[in-house]
């Protein structure tokens, strides 16, 4: 771990390989640990770096102003490298939607695994999901709250919990409730949001993007992947992942690690 200062903060990062680089941006329900299969899967091609989002994991939580997309914007600034193709799961992956709208000459390719999309509001049909399998959780509770998360994202609505690996719904338990520390101290900070966001404009992403998806994932995920396969102009949407809900490179790295590789541009 290697720790780097960018706008203030002090960003924790993995990186190893060399050549094209590649930065890993994190779920919200998690932190770079969720990448360990795809840095050696990737680092025989690609200079990859996972960095822990701003207040996530190892990384600090100053309390001035920012916005995430400015921090990976200023990551690449202080590792000298003038573009980079993105991979993000969920919030990671909106986060880098918002990184490519921003900076477009800053994102050689975008790969969105089960990606969220700012401005995108759930549907009643999600808010329902949410209500039907976990119903209230006291927010001040992580345990609890970790529990109806990885409930609903990890294993997914139309999954059983004895359906899913066991060693996996702990560690996602595990990273969630830090995430959910991270949150907190979080809202307690001025976070600067992309405007206008993200969900009008995916037809401004210019670069080649790859979409993915969990076939156990909530609904509102695979419609958003379905939108930036048809409104972004070089997207490729690939059929969804059998067996696998919203941390795709975390429960299936075999066929994620196939995709990213035969996507990712090299040098």
């Amino acid at each position: 771990m290697t720790k780097i200062e960018v706008n203030g903060a002090r960003l924790a990062y993995d990186e190893t390989g060399s050549g094209s680089p590649v930065v890993l941006l994190h779920a919200g329900i998690a932190d770079r640990r969720m990448w360990h299969a795809q840095l050696d899967a990737l680092a025989v091609r690609h200079r990859v770096i996972a960095v822990d989002l701003r207040g996530y994991g190892e990384s600090e939580l100053p309390g001035t102003a920012f916005a995430h997309h400015h921090d990976v914007a200023g990551l690449l600034d202080a590792l000298d490298l003038p573009r980079a193709a993105l991979v993000g799961c969920s919030f990671g992956g909106a986060v880098a939607i918002d990184t490519a709208l921003a900076y477009p000459a800053r994102v050689s390719a975008l790969a969105l695994l089960g990606t969220a999309v700012s401005g995108h509001e759930w549907s009643e049909q999600t808010n329902d999901l949410w209500e039907n399998l976990v119903g209230e959780v006291d927010p001040e509770d992580f345990a609890a709250t970790a529990a109806g998360e990885v409930r609903f994202w990890v294993v997914g609505p139309e999954r059983d919990p004895s359906d899913v690996d066991p060693h996996l719904l702990a560690f996602a338990t595990a990273m969630d409730e830090r995430a959910l520390a991270a949150e907190l101290a979080l809202s307690a900070v001025d976070i600067a949001e992309l405007d206008p966001p993200a969900t009008g404009r995916l037809g401004e992403l210019t670069m080649p993007v790859l979409v993915m998806a969990g076939a156990a994932d909530v609904p509102d995920i695979r419609h958003l992947a379905d939108r930036i396969a048809a409104e972004a102009p070089h997207a490729v949407r690939l059929p969804d992942v059998p067996d696998a809900a919203h941390l795709l490179p975390l429960e299936r790295p075999t066929p994620v690690n196939a995709a990213l590789l035969d996507f990712l541009p090299s040098p």
